[in-house]
Formats: structure tokens, sequence, C-alpha cells
């Protein structure tokens, strides 16, 4: 562990049943001795042995095998008093180990028949927004809430990687196999890391190779003009797709593994094909056409929409923006472009619609978006637990019950090719990885939702805590009561029933219910004295909806059959319209914000009992945060439940203070 670094789901005690065992590890590789290296520590550390021949407890062996074609499979199985794990490539068995981990005694009781385990996504990535130089206003992590970059300082790759070394470990016991090392929204010093710059990309991706992750770099579209000195970025320009070649070609000689590019092009501000009058299968394909003959993937954000909007405008609607788009050019883009796309249709908020997108292109790779760091939900000050959010998300079916779900679509296995899942990395160069330490859940959930979308949240959760805090009653189940419901707690003190937003802009911390609502973003909720709420319908709003396919195109457009956690987002409705759940859409408002500020002061309760039962500094922090986080939902609270009832002029049924 580096000093003075929380270890996160991996402190030595997690590996107390493994490394009090005799382990044979057979294979060879970076990724093998990866596994090697562990098993080396676990059992130094806790009186077992690694063996060479001989009996063993646990048998890890990487080893050809004609009937197994995924390298990243494993199996596990138990019989005359042996665990056995195997696996075709090293990345595989790495899997395999921390399989074991998690299992804990029960890896080692009783007998089992083999089992096969493999991710039921092929690409698993976190993206990171971070800056070489500190942006004057995001500061050097875009959206981060937990210090400085672990990758770069002063301009570039840090010279002690230790924590990005700790950090490829954690996600490698998730499962994580690609890593984007640099913002987005790429700026001058960053946009070298794919000329002069590129020895320090090829250290980090030195750090991450042994545990089995491939990295991609973030490039601008006008790369070809700020790097290569040409006049233009045209995506048809021979000239230009010739400077991608040979630029593409530098990176894999010094970077093998490569993943590929991340592009975010024609958003906010973003130059883009549009620029030249080409769509973004254009853009996306050349590209594509560089990365192809060295197996490389371009990722290319579907994050387009009009970000000058006149809020006078009712029928500009920003959510639309992205099908209006893309939807168009399905089957355009190259075989190695995946298109990603967030899993809403807005910007990563804590309830939206699924994105349309999503069910609209069969012949395109997506890949869903979502975002760890909790931007919109809390920014780390919070317990906003996400799982059940990307959950909900990952098992959602655009086509109704007995189609596939979003998941399916991800993968490849509905009616498309495969893409995969992405996220917004949550980390930072903070002691606890992600400000709040039990915001680790978020990361860790990600990486084990990305391998397989069936696993319940609470079982997740369960995970780990076991592996952070050991198998303590207390600690778990106190743990559960505070995190199980904080995604819902989240939205019930903030804006209702899917309108989203109402932020500080620019922050996007703290209540400011018309902080965007006359501003040029399109994130609006048009509440008035009559009525709140955004029409979407294809009779008298957007026509949104009719991006959707049945049945929630249908499901969508009436108020009588629209959930009531997205009535908002679909319909403009009066204040005394009455919702499935039997209560008016203002008393709903004053409802929920009161109930969220008392689950909040039942959290903080429950947390302080668990003194004592965990490490005091996460018990600070996190009873530092909670207090914070009560200040902010009452602030929630009065500002939504005063702004409702002034506009509205309707008092509270119940008679609580209303300012």
């Amino acid at each position: 562990m580096t000093t003075g670094v929380h270890p996160a789901w991996l402190p030595t005690a997690a590996f107390r049943s493994l490394g009090s065992r005799r382990v044979r590890v057979t294979g060879d590789g970076p990724v093998v001795a990866t596994v090697r290296a562990e098993v080396a520590a676990a059992t130094a550390g806790h009186g077992g042995a690694l063996v060479a021949t001989g009996p063993a407890d646990l048998e890890l062996v990487c080893a050809p095998d004609p009937g197994e074609t995924d390298p990243e499979a494993f199996s596990v199985g138990r019989s005359g008093g042996t665990t056995r794990v195997r696996a075709t490539g090293g990345v595989g068995l790495l899997y395999g180990l921390h399989h074991v981990v998690r299992q804990g005694e029960a890896a080692f009781t009783g007998a089992a028949p083999p089992a096969r385990h493999a991710p039921r996504q092929p690409l698993r990535m976190l993206d990171h927004w971070d800056n070489l130089d500190p942006h004057p206003v995001m500061g050097q992590v875009e959206r981060g809430y937990a210090g400085g970059s672990i990758f770069y300082a002063d301009g570039r790759v840090r010279a002690d990687l230790s924590r990005a070394r700790a950090y490829a470990r954690l996600l490698g016991s998730i499962g994580v196999n690609r890593v984007g090392l640099n913002n987005v929204n790429v700026h001058r010093t960053e946009a070298r890391l794919l000329t002069d710059l590129l020895p320090d990309a090829a250290r980090l991706a030195e750090v991450f190779r042994p545990h089995g992750i491939r990295v991609h770099l973030s490039v601008g579209f006008a790369a070809p003009i700020t790097l290569g000195g040409l006049p233009t970025a045209d995506p048809l320009d021979p000239a230009v797709r010739d400077w991608w070649a040979r630029t593409t070609a530098a990176v894999y000689a010094a970077i093998p593994d490569f993943g590929g590019y991340v592009v975010k092009a024609d958003s906010e501000g973003q130059p883009g094909p549009f620029d030249y009058g080409r769509d973004h299968a254009d853009g996306a394909n050349a590209l594509a056409r560089a990365l192809a003959p060295f197996g490389g993937t371009v990722f290319w954000r579907a994050f387009v929409y009009d970000h000058r909007q006149d809020w006078r405008d009712r029928s500009t609607d920003r959510a639309r923006a992205a099908h209006d788009h893309f939807a168009p050019l399905d089957g355009a883009f190259d075989p190695n472009v995946v298109l990603q796309v967030k899993a809403g249709p807005m910007d990563f908020q804590v309830r939206e619609p699924l994105s349309p997108v999503i069910a609209a292109m069969p012949r395109t790779r997506l890949a869903v978006e979502f975002q760890v760091t909790q931007e919109y939900t809390g920014q780390q000050k919070h317990v906003c637990h996400l799982v059940p959010q990307w959950r909900e998300v990952l098992g959602f079916r655009p086509w109704g019950e007995g189609g596939p779900a979003v998941a399916d679509v991800a993968a490849g296995r509905a009616t498309g090719p495969a893409g995969g899942v992405v996220a917004v990395s949550n980390v930072g160069d903070d002691p606890f990885w992600t400000g709040h330490p039990l915001a680790q859940a978020n990361l860790f959930g990600f990486g084990r939702l990305a391998w397989d979308d069936r696993l319940a949240p609470e079982a997740v959760l369960d995970e780990w805590i076991g592996l952070t805090f050991g198998e303590a009653a207390t600690v778990g189940q106190a743990l559960h009561e505070v995190m199980d419901g904080s995604w819902s707690t989240y939205e019930r003190y903030t804006a209702p029933l899917g309108v989203g937003f109402m932020v500080n802009p620019g922050d996007h911390y703290g209540p400011n219910v018309d902080g965007y609502e006359y501003s040029r973003w399109g994130t609006y909720h048009f509440a008035d004295r009559d009525g709140v709420g955004v029409d979407r319908t294809r009779a008298t709003g957007t026509g949104f909806t009719g991006q959707f396919p049945a049945p929630w195109r249908d499901v969508y457009e009436s108020t009588r059959t629209c959930p009531d956690e997205l009535l908002l987002f679909f319909h403009h409705v009066p204040y005394h319209h009455v919702l499935h759940s039997g209560t008016t859409v203002i008393q709903h408002i004053y409802d929920t914000h009161f109930a969220g500020c008392e689950e909040v002061t039942r959290m903080a309760e429950t947390w302080a009992k668990v003194e004592g039962h965990v490490p005091p500094e996460v018990f600070e922090r996190v009873t530092v945060l909670l207090r914070e986080q009560l200040r902010c939902a009452v602030e929630w609270r009065d500002q939504v439940n005063t702004y409702f009832f002034r506009k509205s002029g309707v008092p509270d049924a119940h008679g609580r203070t209303i300012h």
C-alpha cells in the first residue's frame, strides 16, 4: 500500500483466506507475473506459501484450452481439497484470483464442479477527465471531487507513479480493461500526449499493462491543425487522413497495445466535422481507419447538442439532439468505431429516461456511458450509491417485456455488434481515492456491474463492504442502512419528478431552482404560476417521445401512463395534477423534500453507531461529510419548497414551515 493512502477494497486483510494457504501459480506473461506477485505478498503476510511443487490448496493455472476462446474468462471449481482456477489468458487468471479473494473462506469449503465465469461486456472502460495543466475554471480534474490527478503534475506525467500503480491494481481486481488517460475537452498541453509527450503516455501504459488494461488518449478533432500545422482538419481531406495515419503509427510504435482514441467533437464548443460540412460518421471513420491496421478503437461521444439555445424557443429540445444527429447515421460507422452514448438524453442527472439512441442504431457498436464522479449527485460530499441506478438502466428493456435489455444491446446480444460500457472515474489524489470514503463503492460497483449486469446492487455492496471493512455484522448492517436507499434519498431532496438540474450554474453543487432556467444550455423546467415540467409529447410538445420504440413512445406520451418519477421530464402539468401515488404534484414536492432531509438525519445517526468498528480516519471523514450532506439537503428542501410555494400559492397540506 502507498504510504498514507487508504487501500480501498484491497487491504491486506482481504487476502487472509488465500494467503494462509499453499498456492501454486502456473503460466507465463506479464499479467501472470502480477498474479504470482499478489499471491507471494498474500502468503508472506498470512502464513501460507507460494509453492512450485507438491500439494496445494489453490491452483491458479494459465494454459491453452481449445474449448475456450475468451482470454478474459476463467473457470473455478473445487475437488479433493484443492480449489482450481483455470484460464487461457493471464488477464483471465487475474480475474479468477480476485474472484477467489471476494469469496473468502467460501472458496475453500466443500466441493464444486468447475464453473465458467466470463465478462458480459467486452469493453469495460473508465475515462479520466484529467488535465496536465490545471484549468483556470475546472481545475486539474474536470468535474473531479477527490483532489488532483494521480497521473499528472507540473504539466507532465508524475515522476512517482505509485498511486497510478495502486489504482491499476484496484481496476484489475474489478475487471476494468480500458482506461482513458486525459480529459475529453482536450487542451493545449494534453494534446501533446499524442506527439512530443507520447513517452509520458507510454509510461502510464506500462503501469496499466500488468493488470490487463489498455490505455486510450482523448484527442482533439482539430489536432491536424493544432499539432500538425495543416490548414484544415476536414476528415475527407487526404492530407488530414495521412496525418492521422502517420501520427497513429507513431503512437503504436511507442505503445504496441494502445487501445485507441476518445473523441468529443462538435460539442460544447469543441471543433468537429460540422465545421467542414461533414457528418459524424465521416469524422469518426477518418480516425478509425488510422487505428484499424493496429487493432485500435475510436470511442466517439454522442454528446452533441445546441448549447446556444434561446430559452423562449420551446421547440428546440436538448433531449432530442443526440438521436437527431446520430440515428440517421446507423450503419455508416466503421467496425472499429464505438459510439459512446450517455445513458440518459441530458447529462447524468439523478433521474432521466434512457437515451433513445441506444435503441435506434442496431448496426452500430454502442457503449453506454455512466458517470461515477458525482457531478450532479452530490459531488462526493453526499452519500449517493449509484449502483442501483446503473443496474436499473442496464436492465431496462427498450422494446418492452420479452425484448433485449440495454446491457444486451451494449454487449452485442441483441441485434447489433458489441460495444460495451464506459464511465467517468471519480478518483483523485485524495488519501481515500474518491474524496468520500463511501464513494469507493461506486467505483467498485461500476466494475462489477460492467462484468455482470445481472448482479443485485445489494450483493455488490456486500462484496465491497466485506473486502473493505471485513465481515463485522454491525458495520455491514449500518452501511446497508446508509447506502442502499441513498440514491432515492438524494432524488427526494433535489429536483423533483425527473425534471432535472435546478443546480448552481458552473460548479453544479447546491440548489438554484432557476440557475439554468434562462440560460443557453437547454436545461429548463418551465415552472410558472400554473404548473411545471417540459412538454416533450408528440401531440403538443417537442416530439421527443416519438424517438422511443413501442411501447415506451406511448407510455411516456400520456400522463395517464407516464411513470411518476419521469412525469415532469415528459409533461408540463398543473400543480394539482394527481400522481399515480395519489398525491398532487405540489404536495409530492413538499413531502419528498421534507422526507429526504429526515432520511439524511437518520443516515448520520446510523453512521454514528459504527464508531470504533471502522478506522478512525474513515469514521471522521464520513461524519464530517454527512454534516455537509444534511446542511445541503436542508438548503435544497427550503429553496425548492419555497420556490414552488411562491409560484403556486398552494400551502403544504401538513402545515410545515415553508418560507
